[in-house]
Order: C-alpha cells, then sequence, then structure tokens
C-alpha cells in the first residue's frame, strides 16, 4: 500500500476538494506508486509551458485547480514515462472516482468524459480514442500524467 508524500500533498494545495479527494483515495487503490507533480498552476507557469510546447493551451484546468499531473514511480522509485504504469494509476483513479462519485477524465484518453464509467480497461480506452483521432485524420494527443475534473 503506497501514501502521498508531503510534496504530493502540498502540490495538492489549491486543487478542487473532489479532485483532491479522488487523487488522495487513488493512492490506497493502486498497483503503482504515484505522486503530485502539479496541480494548481499560475497564468505564468502555464505561459511557459505553452512556450516549450509542454502544454498545448491558455485554457488549462489547471489554472483553476480542476487538473492534476501525477507521476507513476518504479518500484525502485524512479519516475517512469512507461504508459503501462499509468493504465494502473488511471484504473486506481476511476475506481476511487467510482467511490466518491466524481467525473474524471484522463489525458490518455480525452474522448472518455468518465473514466470511472469506461466499461473496459484503461488500455481499452486510450485505443478507442487514438482510433477516433485516427478516424478524423488527426493526431493523438496523449497526456498520461493528467487528470482533470469532467462536468
Amino acid at each position: 500500500m503506497f501514501e502521498l508524500s508531503q510534496r504530493s500533498l502540498s502540490n495538492l494545495e489549491g486543487v478542487d476538494a473532489d479532485l483532491a479527494l479522488v487523487v488522495c483515495d487513488a493512492i490506497k487503490h493502486t498497483n503503482v506508486d504515484f505522486g503530485v507533480i502539479q496541480g494548481l498552476r499560475t497564468l505564468e507557469e502555464q505561459k511557459e509551458l505553452v512556450a516549450r510546447g509542454a502544454s498545448k493551451t491558455m485554457k488549462s484546468k489547471h489554472l483553476d485547480g480542476l487538473a492534476v499531473d501525477l507521476m507513476a514511480y518504479t518500484n525502485a522509485g524512479r519516475a517512469s514515462w512507461e504508459i503501462p504504469m499509468y493504465y494502473e494509476v488511471a484504473e486506481a483513479m476511476a475506481e476511487a472516482a467510482i467511490e466518491n462519485d466524481v467525473r474524471i477524465r484522463w489525458g490518455g484518453a480525452w474522448s472518455v468524459l468518465d473514466i470511472g464509467n469506461w466499461n473496459g480497461t484503461m488500455a481499452d480506452a486510450m485505443n478507442s480514442y487514438i482510433d477516433l483521432r485516427r478516424k478524423q485524420g488527426r493526431t493523438p494527443f496523449i497526456d498520461c500524467p493528467h487528470f482533470e475534473l469532467s462536468k
């Protein structure tokens, strides 16, 4: 069983209470350790991220405390960008969202507006999103660490 670090809890300051609750509960359900690397952002931080290409929009839900970025960690405690680890984090977030009756959207499957109501695995959700974008002739934008409230 994992726990959020003090740094992660600090990074939840200013984040919507429902979203913070889901994150705090998800850590109890996950098979993969994770931490909160970003919650509330300032306008200046968002401008910098867009300028660097690390974000695509100035309308980020991070600006209103309605989004978080979670980093998955290996058993050795190293940060990981391996997508299968984020499937596990998303599964835990979906379970916590159901328990708390909160709608959560995941950056790995943008077309799924509520991962708690998705009927399948998070890998299936991502593949569904990728297939949809390809059918539209558009490039999928995969942001696995990103979770946001979907209202």
